[in-house]
């Protein structure tokens, strides 16, 4: 695959950026700095850790475990990812390891050793998250207990929504972010996090995107990070530069980019999976500026442009996966579309935080993010002219005739903005979080002769809230944390709108009798309001050829006799989800628990999440040809019932460390029995590692062990079982410089780790409408290499 020159734009931007920044003036920096050690006192420093002791009094009691953040600089010695810092559960600082919900850390070190090429690849082990993939398109969506779509899962980058949604052979909700920009993720299972935000019923995936303190070190004015990777199956390879200075002590400016490219690889059959190759470009700029005491305000954008062809064409007979289960060939193609994405983020900061302040601790954020999709067809799944429509060449009135343009765009904006007070009265000790946050979507689509633009809807959602928590620690024996959560939603589009409100509670009960085991339970609500292509989808499902077009839409399409296999049904009337979870949790956590500098920690959650007015696709109307329904509408569903148990542990001993991590989960459909087709497999992570030389080398093994799950609707394949293996190598010779090798799927298996429709002709895996199919074995090799000054 080829795209001409290739895009290099972010690369120089960053590069630019920082270069100018790097001109500044050390003079005044190194002035400044000297001024501000001075002034500020032991007693501060005391201050600020007194405070933070207060909001998780347990923590002194395993003081001897370092605490680190998500965001930790580089070159630091690794320590438990479940010890670093998040804000995600309840928008207050605590360790992983110690927050009161199903919380687990992606640290920038575990991202660095990784070199994953998707976000897939740093998300797999975390027990109740999966990924649905597709090998031609670069987008994420992410699957939580189950649940999946249309914001199901609140999806954040430096907090900013990404809402973006396309009907096709894909997941109903995907965003795009480039692996190399990220330095941090936090992931809430469940709609503990309620508030968080609205929608969030199946829990909260936070990225936090690269930073200054991700790659100048401490006691350096300037750094700079650059790293290359080259890989196989097939041509892999990535660049990038980031880099950071401190202007003087009050301003930080950091700047990057990240250029990558890949050709079509063979999954773990052999076999070439068509247009899974890419060209992905990335560029990030911030600045920070610290007015006063105790204030920070940061600017920062982030530019992505994505280049790709999306589309399978068709196999041949005796490709894999060709025939169905009556030995049938259904290797029937699908239309195939160059794609042009561009992906825009923007958000604007202020926080404030002083350690004798009480009363106030706030962060504010406004954003906006855009993603821009333009695609044209270039190919189609017959080659045969349609003159009557297409004046000549191939093509239909649904998808497009060849050569025809069609366009998605969604824009963002949205703020997020909360403080925290605290306060005692005789042996509780106090903290109330309260705040308000909103977004909004405004879709439009395009489609020059198809129907794209009534199969994703434009339309205006506008979602809105607000919340008050109350988190209470008396004697370092129980803590409770209650919250309340008030949601608004209204949806507009042509003639059509709709709208509602809740009030959605939690609370949240924990026993510290002693240190190293925390028991808790929970209860909380989530909402999430109809999307607008769930309300307002229409139009047909073409069919690829005459075996699978059996119906007409009553819309009408130009031309006679059957053309679609289904036709979709708007539904202005959907009610919100609400989803009622219930669970019980123990955090684990203990040092020196065999020998001395040794430590072990370990999450475990039982959870069972019943969804009112739970949204599905409902198959309706008169069959045809005995087996197809003629028509496809969202439609609320009377309950479903998600339920499962979570494991994840980690013990280092320093020189080597070992843990498990795992989930066990099934759903129903209530009303009709029938299991949730988005219920993934079963899985279990085992990771082990040895440190050597000193800790310079580092040799490691994530082994993932899927059991498909088969308790699903009919009309579905299921995923597949398998074993997935990696190995990873990181050598760092000297401080500055940092090799890496990588071997991702050694058993070369085929796999993919989710379900999808069964074709009307009853495909076995339907890879070639569905690109479901990961990569197999691949090789990799990198090197990072670190400058910096004073």
């Amino acid at each position: 695959m080829a795209f001409g020159v290739r895009h290099s734009r972010a690369l120089v931007l960053g590069a630019s950026a920082f270069s100018f920044a790097l001109m500044s003036s050390g003079a005044a920096f190194t002035q400044a700095l000297e001024t501000e050690a001075v002034t500020r006192s032991p007693e501060q420093k005391k201050q600020k850790q007194a405070k933070n002791q207060q909001a998780k009094p347990q923590q002194a009691t395993q003081a001897a475990a370092p605490v680190m953040n998500a965001m930790a600089q580089i070159g630091s010695v690794p320590v438990q990812s479940l010890d670093a810092i998040t804000v995600a559960a309840s928008k207050t600082e605590e360790r992983a390891i110690d927050a009161l919900a199903p919380v687990s850390v992606v640290t920038l070190e575990q991202i660095q050793g990784r070199q994953a090429s998707t976000l897939g690849g740093l998300l797999y082990n975390i027990p109740g998250v999966w990924v649905q993939d597709r090998g031609d398109e670069p987008s994420t969506s992410i699957n939580i207990r189950g649940l999946q779509d249309f914001g199901r899962v609140a999806v954040v980058v430096d907090g900013a929504r990404q809402n973006y949604q396309r009907t096709g052979h894909f997941a109903n909700g995907s965003f795009f972010l480039n692996p190399e920009l990220v330095s941090g993720i936090e992931i809430v299972r469940g709609p503990t996090a309620n508030i968080y935000g609205s929608g969030a019923i199946g829990g909260v995936a936070s990225f936090r995107t690269k930073d200054i303190e991700d790659v100048v070190r401490p006691g350096e004015r300037w750094g700079v990070d650059a790293k290359t990777i080259l890989g196989t199956n097939y041509g892999r390879a990535l660049g990038s530069v980031f880099g950071g200075v401190h202007v003087n002590p009050n301003v930080d400016v950091f700047a990057g980019g990240t250029y990558s490219t890949q050709e079509s690889y063979k999954d773990g059959t052999g076999f070439e999976v068509a247009n899974t190759g890419n060209r992905l470009t990335a560029g990030i700029a911030k600045v920070t500026v610290r007015p006063a005491d105790g204030h920070e305000v940061k600017l920062g954008t982030v530019f992505q442009e994505d280049l790709y062809n999306v589309g399978q064409p068709p196999r041949r007979a005796g490709d894999p996966n060709s025939t169905n289960p009556n030995g049938i060939f259904s290797g029937q193609g699908t239309s195939i579309y160059h794609t042009d994405v561009k992906n825009y983020t923007t958000t604007l900061g202020w926080k404030y935080s002083q350690p004798d302040d009480k009363v106030f601790d706030w962060n504010a954020k406004v954003y906006w993010n855009r993603t821009e999709n333009d695609q044209i067809k270039t190919f189609h799944t017959s080659t045969t002219p349609n003159n009557a429509f297409c004046g000549g060449v191939p093509g239909n009135p649904v998808s497009g005739c060849i050569g025809d343009n069609r366009g998605y765009l969604l824009d963002t904006v949205g703020f997020d903005a909360y403080n925290t007070s605290r306060f005692e009265y005789e042996d509780w000790r106090h903290a109330v979080t309260y705040g308000a946050d909103a977004f909004q979507d405004n879709v439009k689509t395009a489609d020059l002769r198809g129907t794209s633009d009534v199969t994703t809807p434009g339309g205006r959602r506008t979602v809105s809230g607000g919340f008050v928590q109350w988190k209470a620690t008396y004697s370092n024996l129980l803590e409770t944390i209650s919250a309340l959560r008030y949601d608004n939603y209204s949806l507009e589009s042509g003639a059509t709108s709709s709208g509602g409100d809740r009030l959605s509670p939690k609370i949240t009960v924990a026993l510290m009798p002693v240190a190293v085991v925390t028991p808790y339970a929970s209860y909380a609500e989530g909402y999430r309001a109809p999307s607008i292509t769930e309300t307002l989808v229409d139009g047909k499902h073409v069919g690829a050829t005459v075996f699978d077009s059996f119906f007409r839409c009553p819309s009408g399409t130009p031309g006679p006799g059957a053309d679609s296999t289904f036709c979709f049904v708007p539904n202005p009337n959907l009610r919100p989800e609400v989803g009622k979870n219930k669970e019980i949790g123990f955090n684990i956590r203990k040092n020196d628990l065999f020998t001395a500098g040794d430590s072990f920690r370990g999450k475990i959650n039982v959870f069972r999440n019943d969804i009112t007015d739970f949204i599905d696709q409902v198959a309706f109307g008169t069959p045809l040809m005995g087996v197809i329904f003629p028509f496809l509408q969202y439609q609320n569903i009377a309950s479903a019932r998600i339920q499962g148990v979570e494991v994840e542990t980690m013990y280092d001993a320093g020189l080597w460390y070992a843990g498990i991590a795992g989930s066990y989960q099934n759903g129903k459909n209530l009303q009709t029995g029938f299991g949730l087709y988005s219920v993934p497999p079963q899985k279990i992570t085992t990771t082990a590692g040895v440190r050597l030389l000193d800790r310079t080398l580092i040799l490691s093994m994530m082994w993932t062990s899927a059991l498909a799950n088969t308790d699903i609707p009919r009309n579905y394949t299921p995923a597949t079982s398998y074993d997935l293996v990696n190995l990873y190598l990181q050598y760092q010779p000297t401080r500055d410089l940092t090799f890496n090798f990588s071997v991702e799927n050694l058993l070369n298996q085929y796999y993919r780790p989710y379900a999808i429709p069964v074709g009307s002709t009853g495909d076995t895996q339907n890879d070639v409408k569905w690109a479901s199919a990961a990569a197999g074995i691949v090789f990799k090799g990198g090197l990072r290499y670190h400058f910096g000054g004073t």
